[in-house]
């Protein structure tokens, strides 16, 4: 009998994948640099505007990189057409791989580092460094941002660059890796390290008469900032301890809070468990001004709250609310839904065998609980913890509203930008220590987290039950969650009734006037439907980004987790610090930082629907990075590493084994991206253009206007509508099956 060879697997081969060959991505390159237009057209893409660069008489700004290299004598697109020589000559396959891997490192290598220079180097009023000037002489010309060409040949060169870092032994070998890697690497470094280092770059910016380092001191030195006054004087600390306890106490009572919503919805037969999850996650599909809104008709000075104490007990409650317990209470509203989501599928993740395990051995409810149920949902907890954190760190909308004269980072921050003087260079300063601040928790909470292992679901079969709540939990989570619940309603029924009546707290006569102005709708002449209410046109706009944004910001979240957690790499722990740096820096701060980046060359992108996007995705993929974390942290590497023992390709494993198993942290990145783009104001503010105007933008406006109901119906239908879009990304992603029994016996009773 003859014996065959068996099969090559994928990692034999680094270019045996289910990614197109080099020369595909080869000719991807050459199409953008060849054939279409370098630079963005003003009219956008069009089929004329594709066919403009092959015109003989084509205008400059319209031609490809060889035309404007060849017909208009702009030199400096020479250096990026000579790449494609080496990098033709390594995506050939006979060629050996040692030489293959030397072509394509230089072809790639050179083509991003040509492309980056020449845009970098010109604006649209020539040179941008005068060193230029004097060594090229002075220039007439100018040039504006990448096009779509500019874009292709960027990611052509880009993917041939990780082919060669595979052939040359780097990634395992994996082409798959290397590209994921490229791809992200260079997403975060244009859209996150770039726009922050810019803006960074202003903490230098000089000061009346002081140097650009005396000017820094300055600024760090600031009584305001460090000051521990409060310990001695009934007086304010300095923002940064404020900063930091404000964190502290919100993540850790949000995280609690999540924890016990969490036990509830997947460890108790609570009657209503369904409705209570969703009120669970109702503040956070909630404008955020609705929640302050709410707290204050309770609580402020004419709250009913304060009213009622008057009126029963002679209790003058006074402005409690405005100052720190006010932005307490606010922030932990706004952040146990984040904790729940990023929870719900690390408790339900948690393998019944082991618990049943730990009943055989005779351990009682509360020593399996304690013992092995509450260690195994400790990276759940620990990222939960630190989401909490950083968002409370960078959160703005509850502090400006209800902060008084309790100063935080972010508020401090903004009135920076927008104040009189307008100090970019304090603003630089304080989110550069905020940014200090972010990643020194992160470095803390990752020192906790791998400590140990925390693998629950492996290759083999679980058809075990979840273990009964012991009566001491179950009880404190009840007495936890469901008075928060109760206070939850009430608040968004203060909040909601504003809707509904005339004039906000002084009219109450009930009206439906304000959905009427916001969502009009009336039949033309010709029989047509015409949207004249004023709210429509920020609906659409914000429906369609959000929509665009949500399953770009999953993907990714999805891939670098599943990179952090699976792959070795140098660079790892950079790459995963990277991650995290704009959810550390305030949407304000963010939004500044992208208009002084992007609103010159090389990326115009300020004004487009591209820079709200991309603003989307960076700001929201950390909670995606995390969920998926946490979930991975629970599935054995058995299982994947089977899969590719078996001779399927990595991204076979990733897609077929590995994604599966992650769908509640799949829905977890996309409903907190999805509802997190439609309510944003302060990361869009800035960004926002009469053509993309944004829902909240428009609310905000309504709400400095004084237009009270107008706003809150507007919040009331976009509720609504997140709320229908949760439900159809649940059913879109679907559960995860683990294949356990499906009749549980009798758990906890309400």
């Amino acid at each position: 009998m003859a014996l065959t060879s068996p099969p090559t697997s994928s990692l034999a081969n680094p270019l045996a994948s289910p990614l197109a060959s080099p020369l595909a991505f080869w000719l991807l390159a050459a199409l953008g640099a060849l054939l279409l237009p370098w630079h963005a057209q003003q009219d956008g893409l069009t089929l004329a505007g594709l066919a403009a660069p092959l015109a003989e008489d084509a205008d400059a700004d319209a031609s490809a990189a060889l035309g404007q290299a060849l017909r208009h004598g702009r030199f400096w697109f020479w250096p990026v057409l000579l790449a494609l020589l080496p990098a033709l000559a390594g995506a050939l396959p006979w060629l050996p791989r040692p030489s293959r891997a030397r072509l394509l490192l230089a072809g790639g290598g050179l083509g991003l580092l040509a492309i980056a220079a020449q845009g970098l180097a010109i604006g649209v009023q020539g040179w941008n460094w005068p060193w230029l000037a004097t060594l090229f002489g002075e220039m007439d010309d100018r040039q504006f941002g990448l096009g779509l060409g500019g874009t292709l040949a960027t990611l052509g060169f880009l993917v041939l660059l990780t082919d060669a870092l595979a052939l040359r032994g780097l990634f395992r070998g994996d082409r798959f890796i290397a590209g994921s890697v490229g791809l992200l690497a260079l997403l975060i470094l244009v859209f996150t390290a770039w726009p922050i280092g810019r803006l960074l770059s202003e903490m230098l910016a000089p000061r009346d008469a002081l140097g650009p380092w005396a000017a820094l001191a300055e600024r760090l030195l600031d009584r305001k900032l460090f000051s521990l006054a409060c310990v001695t004087q009934p007086v304010g600390c300095g923002v940064v301890w404020n900063t930091l306890l404000l964190a502290a106490c919100s993540a850790t009572a949000a995280t609690l809070l999540g924890l016990a919503f969490a036990l509830i919805a997947s460890r108790t037969a609570l009657p209503g468990k369904r409705a209570l999850r969703l009120l669970t996650v109702l503040p956070i599909i909630t404008p955020p001004f609705v929640i302050g809104l709410g707290l204050i008709l309770l609580f402020g000075r004419a709250g009913l709250v304060n009213q009622a104490a008057d009126a029963l007990f002679g209790w003058q409650l006074g402005r409690w609310i405005y100052g720190f317990d006010g932005v307490f209470l606010a922030q932990v509203f706004a952040f146990t839904p984040t904790a729940f989501l990023v929870l719900i599928g690390v408790v339900e993740g948690v393998s019944p065998a082991m618990e049943e395990a730990s009943q055989v051995l005779r351990a009682s409810r509360m020593r399996t609980f304690t013992a092995v149920s509450l260690p195994l949902m400790l990276p759940g907890i620990a990222n939960a913890w630190l989401v909490g954190f950083i968002e409370s760190l960078t959160d703005f909308g509850n502090p400006i509203v209800l902060g008084g004269s309790f100063g935080v980072l972010s508020t401090e921050i903004f009135f920076a930008v927008v104040g009189a003087q307008q100090e970019f260079g304090r603003a630089a300063v304080l989110a550069a220590l905020m940014l200090v601040v972010a990643l020194g928790a992160f470095a803390i909470q990752r020192r906790v987290v791998a400590r140990r292992s925390y693998v629950s679901l492996t290759g083999k079969g679980d058809t075990g039950l979840p273990a009964t709540l012991p009566p001491a939990v179950r009880r404190a989570a009840y007495a936890v969650a469901l008075p928060w619940a109760g206070l939850t309603l009430v608040v968004y029924a203060m909040a909601l009734a504003g809707a509904f009546v005339k004039v906000w707290g002084r009219d109450w006569t009930p009206t439906l006037d304000h959905f009427r102005r916001a969502f009009a709708l009336e039949w033309a002449p010709d029989g047509g439907l015409l949207f004249t209410g004023g709210a429509w046109h920020s609906l659409g706009t914000t429906l369609l980004l959000a929509g665009i944004a949500a399953p770009i910001t999953a993907a990714l979240g999805m891939l670098a987790a599943w990179l952090i957690t699976r792959q070795q790499f140098r660079g790892r722990t950079a790459l995963e610090f990277a991650l995290m740096l704009t959810f550390a820096v305030p949407g304000t701060v963010m939004g500044v930082a992208y208009i002084l980046t992007f609103n010159v060359p090389p990326l115009e992108l300020t004004g487009t629907a591209v820079v709200l996007v991309a603003c989307f995705v960076f700001r929201n993929l950390p909670v995606g990075v995390r969920s998926g974390v946490a979930a991975m942290s629970q599935l054995d590497r058995s299982l994947d590493e089977a899969a590719v023992t078996l001779r399927a390709s990595t991204f076979r494993a990733l897609r077929t084994v590995v994604l599966p198993l992650l769908k509640p942290a799949i829905v977890t990145a996309l409903v907190y991206a999805f509802v997190r783009a439609m309510t944003t104001v302060s990361a869009v503010i800035f960004l926002v253009s009469a053509e993309y105007e944004m829902a909240t933008v428009f609310i905000i406006n309504r709400v400095i206007n004084g237009d009270y109901g107008l706003a809150i119906a507007y919040s009331a239908v976009l509720i609504l509508l997140m709320l229908a879009a949760i439900g159809l990304i649940q059913l879109a992603v679907g559960r995860r099956h683990l294949g356990r029994r499906a009749t549980p016996p009798a758990v906890g009773r309400a």
